[in-house]
């Protein structure tokens, strides 16, 4: 019987372990690299999110209220998940992308929402919406 619980164990812990071994595949995506448009409040920008190993690409995303923002999920090292608090936007492997309006200013925590290793629970960043 101990045998059996050790090796169920042991069979969780590779699986846990695994999930920022994976790689995924990127896909191709124009991007403004994070940076808010130009343009005035109406304009739309895009924000990439590139993942890897328990972090994300920049510490700080900065778009413009009024905005539609794409937000995109590549996953460059690892299998990682993408939430962002108070904004309803959730991302993972089977779903990339989504898009929203940035109606409302204020600082939004982006956290790795598939438990990726150690250093999951560090790897965090902001979406800062301003005027």
């Amino acid at each position: 019987m101990k045998k059996i619980i050790v090796l169920a164990l042991a069979v969780s812990l590779v699986f846990a372990l695994s999930a920022c071994g994976k790689k995924e595949e990127a896909k191709p995506v124009s991007t403004s690299n994070g940076a808010a448009a130009t343009a005035g409040s109406g304009a739309s920008s895009e924000v990439k999110l590139v993942a890897s190993n328990y972090k994300f690409d920049q510490a700080e995303y900065k778009v413009k209220k009024g905005q539609d923002i794409k937000v995109t999920l590549e996953n460059k090292e690892g299998l990682h998940g993408v939430e962002i608090k108070g904004l309803s936007v959730k991302l993972d492997g089977s779903n990339l992308t989504k898009s929203f309006k940035a109606d409302k200013e204020g600082t939004y925590e982006i956290i790795c929402s598939v438990p990726c290793g150690s250093g999951h629970i560090n790897m965090k960043a902001k979406l800062i919406v301003e005027a």
